[in-house]
């Protein structure tokens, strides 16, 4: 019989509540700033979750308390039927919370450690306690999934390009086979071509393999191109949840967070001052946004 990575005791699996948290950094110091305050939001599972906000309105640290890497001061976090209390001092299932919710941050690529790809991304199940063979021999395939040659198994990851170091960071949060992955501007540093091959990566994630994807980002358009809901932070609160239409066709919204729409909707306000109103409509693509237009059009 293969041995697994210990199943925790917990189901991790449903929504993810955030009830009353609020998180203070260098409390008591001149330099004291209440990075949330009294958020209360719902992540669904399954979703693709885009977390968004000016600098310094939570997002990043909300995510972080999905899998213990902070603790709030009042409230609690609920993750399934697991319950992290605010102020609590040692989690004890944190590694089974942890396999389950992956927290990749912006430069994922500088978290690894070994001296061959496919140890690098085989070493959390087998910290977990996962049979070493078994786990290794996933690896080719968790390289196809991040669309990297099987070959590159017995590299190096100090000798890939960044791009190519982050796909591999990703691969050995995917090999924990958790439920949730939670992205901290994903494609920070990445030229276009990188930045696009991502968002197909998370999506596709998603739709194929079942996998809750939260994240954060200031790229507008990749919230249009990806996200199933979008909850809008400012000043520590949630103000706003809803689809990445009902959000981005509330200009005032967008106002009031300083954050400028998708080029799509750049253009949607463009000819809504000319006369042709299309905010309503629903459109991710080039295409449906010339459909929106084209109907609007024979409307008039």
């Amino acid at each position: 019989m293969i041995k697994k990575a210990k199943q925790p005791t917990f189901d991790f699996d449903g929504d993810i509540v955030f009830e009353n948290v609020s998180y203070t950094y260098s409390k008591g110091s001149p330099f004291e700033f209440r990075a949330l305050d009294g958020t209360d939001i719902t992540i669904k599972k399954g979703k693709i979750t885009a977390v968004i906000g000016m600098t310094g309105s939570g997002k990043s640290t909300l995510i972080q308390l999905t899998n213990g890497l902070m603790i709030s001061e009042t409230g609690r976090t609920i993750i399934g039927n697991y319950s992290l209390y605010a102020a609590t001092k040692k989690i004890k299932e944190v590694k089974d919370l942890r396999r389950e919710i992956g927290l990749v941050f912006q430069f994922p690529e500088y978290q690894l450690f070994q001296d061959t790809i496919e140890k690098d991304i085989s070493f959390g199940p087998i910290n977990l306690g996962a049979e070493k063979e078994a786990t290794l021999k996933r690896v080719p395939e968790l390289l196809r999934m991040v669309d990297l040659p099987e070959d590159y198994a017995k590299r190096s990851p100090f000798d890939l390009s960044g791009g190519q170091k982050r796909r591999v960071a990703i691969a050995g949060i995917v090999a924990m086979d958790g439920d949730t992955l939670v992205l901290d501007e994903p494609t920070g540093g990445l030229d276009p071509q990188g930045e696009e091959d991502f968002m197909k990566l998370f999506y596709n994630l998603n739709r194929e393999k079942n996998k809750r994807i939260i994240i954060v980002t200031h790229n507008m358009d990749h919230v249009l191109q990806i996200a199933d809901e979008v909850i809008v932070m400012h000043k520590g609160r949630v103000i706003s949840v809803g689809n990445p239409f009902e959000i981005f066709s509330n200009f005032e919204l967008l106002r009031t967070i300083e954050i400028e729409p998708p080029k799509l909707y750049k253009l949607a306000y463009k000819l809504k001052e000319k006369g042709i109103d299309i905010t309503k409509h629903n459109f991710r693509t080039v295409e449906q946004l010339a459909t929106a237009i084209k109907a609007a059009k024979e409307r008039k």
